[in-house]
């Protein structure tokens, strides 16, 4: 090898952890100089090593990944002079060309899920159904938004040893990207006392309008990086009734988790398929369905 040169290995990768289904344009551009290289086409299921790139005058290149059917990305590496360096990319799905999405069957759905829907005759658009029918009768973003609240909510633990959705009683509206549920008082007693312990800490609730009947009770968030839970709160005085609005707040994660390039969102909200990607992306948490592009 030359001196001022160095090497540099990629893998690459999707959430899941798995070796890439897809064909990348990989383009590396030296920081400061005028040099570049790019490889056209390649596998994602293979290993990729470019050499003799330069390490001196910063030896800092900017990697930019095209797959085909996943999300673009771009990283600033450092190439090691006199050596080989390896690095992975995990990319997440671009959303708008998922094919299929493979959703589990109602009767596999957790015990806890199946008992709120069962017991949700009211919820908008669905009046008197119940359990499997409102479920089969969601469409695919509806469903995948119901799957990922409820599993970052089952993944969310107070010290008296219950997850959040254990409160849920029943569901009043769902959305892509959230939904409107009846709740246990007490929930909101849990989410206040874990204010302490940095589960949750309080945020504005301003985009989030009360029911009719009901007013605003509070809004709080968990504390992760990326993939924050976040339980808006309103209650009903003269009933005593408590509700939630429960989402996701994550309009930037995926970029950031995964330095997914500019611009991916035009002021809508995150869509679940993204959420998806950024729970099991960075925070290891599996809604329960598969993305096929």
């Amino acid at each position: 090898m030359m001196d001022g040169k160095g090497n540099l290995k990629f893998d690459f990768f999707d959430v899941y952890g798995d070796r890439l289904d897809d064909r990348v344009d990989v383009s590396l551009k030296h920081r400061e100089l005028s040099h570049s290289t790019h490889e056209k086409n390649f596998s994602g299921k293979k290993v990729l090593q470019v050499n003799d790139l330069i390490s001196t005058h910063g030896g800092t290149y900017q990697v930019t990944i095209f797959p085909m059917r996943h999300r673009p990305v771009s990283r600033f590496i450092q190439v090691p002079e006199g050596k080989t360096a390896r690095h992975s990319f995990r990319l997440p799905v671009d959303a708008d060309r998922v094919e299929r999405v493979e959703f589990p069957e109602y009767d596999s759905l957790s015990d806890d899920l199946k008992r709120v829907l069962s017991d949700s005759s009211s919820v908008e658009g669905f009046e008197g159904n119940t359990g499997e029918v409102i479920y089969k009768a969601l469409d695919d973003h509806r469903k995948a938004g119901l799957l990922n609240v409820f599993t970052k909510m089952k993944t969310t633990r107070f010290p008296n040893d219950r997850n959040a959705f254990s409160y849920v009683t029943s569901f009043t509206r769902l959305r892509a990207q959230r939904f409107f549920a009846r709740v246990q008082k007490e929930l909101r007693d849990e989410v206040k006392n874990s204010l302490a312990s940095d589960l949750f800490h309080e945020v504005s609730g301003a985009l989030h309008t009360p029911p009719p009947g009901f007013s605003s009770a509070g809004s709080f968030k968990t504390k992760e990086r990326y993939g924050n839970l976040q339980l808006s709160f309103f209650s009903n005085p003269e009933t005593l009734e408590f509700m939630i609005d429960a989402d996701i707040d994550d309009s930037q994660g995926i970029e950031h988790i995964f330095q997914v390039l500019r611009p991916i969102f035009t002021g809508k909200n995150t869509h679940p398929y993204d959420v998806h990607e950024i729970l099991l992306g960075f925070q290891n948490i599996d809604p329960g369905y598969r993305l096929f592009v």
